[in-house]
């Protein structure tokens, strides 16, 4: 049978969704692939009151008070993908540790360290309700996700949630990651594939450092030499109308969805996640080109102004967010979800006015903006 893990409680529907932070505490700290790379933390409402549900895809946002190098702690915003369906009274976030990259002059990362080292079962971490507009749809049409190394964790947050509200629904995971060792949670993967006929587990490594025969097998589990692609995915998949949900690193959502689109699959079928979204080169219809086109022209030179950095540089509309804006300027600014859902990238406009490109789920104060969600709609000036 599969793991009870996998089978959401009876979530109550009238569970409020809170404003600001709300008090959890550590239940459970599971380390979930061979070497302890990523954990679980299952994590319980201190007032023990029952948790609204979700969307399987979404996030919580968290505020930890990290240790200062220079003493004292310093508050750090980071968000967390949810990791399994929704129950009643816990969640559950599996995080992977991030190592400082090789030959680079850049940290480890400070939350995914801190909470592997500092937070244990028991500790509090201060979290915001979930969030993002990355979610799958409740439709019945077959679903293709794919995930990326860490980007597996909102896929489980799907595949439990639809295994157990939509046991017939046509359901491939394609599950990336260098070799085996990264695997995370291959034994409950498994475990779903022998019991749900409805269910594809494929697995691809692109550099496995040992032979497959040496890897414990169970269940109907394919397994592949390589990085997931469209190749891949022509290959073994009958032509049918896919919704596909892809989170991985930035260069395999850049190459995988324009190949998509290459592939003839709709563009309202195509559902992604990652950091800077509109880095991820997109195709779009002819009449959405004409407009965007007219817009272009008008938006052509918008002068920005950062009044604390002192710059001011013209934005057209392929520099991105006026986040990656101010960003590429070398502006520092706070940011966490960079979706519109944590606010840490909340910031007062001085004059003119901007454009949302996406509805925030966080309210900015009046006179304030969310800048990785929008663009300037007219010259404007940002207290940056």
């Amino acid at each position: 049978m599969v793991q009870p893990e996998a089978v959401p409680d009876p979530v109550p529907q009238a569970a409020a969704v809170w404003a600001g932070y709300r008090t959890f505490h550590v239940e459970r700290k599971v380390p979930e692939d061979a070497s302890a790379q990523v954990c679980s933390f299952y994590l319980v409402p201190e007032d023990k009151k029952p948790l609204p549900p979700f969307l399987p895809g979404q996030f919580l946002t968290f505020q930890f008070d990290i240790p200062s190098p220079t003493g004292g702690t310093q508050a750090v915003i980071r968000c967390y993908s949810l990791s399994d369906a929704p129950h009643a009274n816990h969640y559950r976030i599996s995080v992977k540790r991030a190592y400082a990259p090789v030959g680079s002059q850049f940290p480890p990362g400070r939350s995914s360290n801190y909470l592997h080292d500092h937070v244990d079962v028991g500790s509090q971490l201060q979290v915001r309700a979930p969030a993002g507009h990355f979610h799958i749809d409740q439709s019945d049409a077959p679903v293709v996700l794919i995930g990326g190394g860490v980007g597996i964790t909102p896929m489980l947050s799907m595949l439990n949630w639809c295994l157990t509200a939509q046991p017939e629904r046509e359901l491939w995971l394609f599950y990336g990651v260098r070799e085996w060792a990264e695997l995370v949670m291959q034994t409950h993967l498994q475990a779903l594939a022998a019991e749900h006929a409805h269910f594809h587990l494929h697995l691809c490594l692109s550099d496995p450092q040992v032979a497959e025969a040496d890897v414990p097998q169970a269940g109907p589990v394919q397994q592949h030499h390589g990085r997931v692609d469209v190749a891949l995915l022509r290959r073994l998949l009958p032509l049918k109308p896919y919704h596909f949900y892809i989170c991985g690193p930035t260069p395999m959502l850049q190459s995988l969805v324009p190949a998509l689109e290459d592939w003839g699959v709709p563009d309202g079928r195509i559902h992604f996640e990652a950091f800077g979204p509109a880095s991820i080169p997109r195709k779009k219809p002819a009449s959405a080109t004409r407009v965007t086109a007219q817009s272009d022209a008008k938006q052509d030179a918008v002068m920005v102004s950062f009044a604390k950095s002192g710059k001011q540089v013209a934005w057209d509309p392929g520099m991105g967010s006026l986040l990656d804006f101010a960003e590429n300027l070398g502006i520092a600014v706070s940011s966490g979800c960079r979706a519109g859902a944590c606010g840490s990238c909340q910031t007062p406009i001085r004059t003119g006015e901007v454009a949302y490109t996406q509805a925030p789920d966080f309210d900015p104060e009046p006179g304030s903006c969310l800048l990785c969600v929008c663009t300037p709609k007219t010259a404007v000036t940002l207290e940056a």
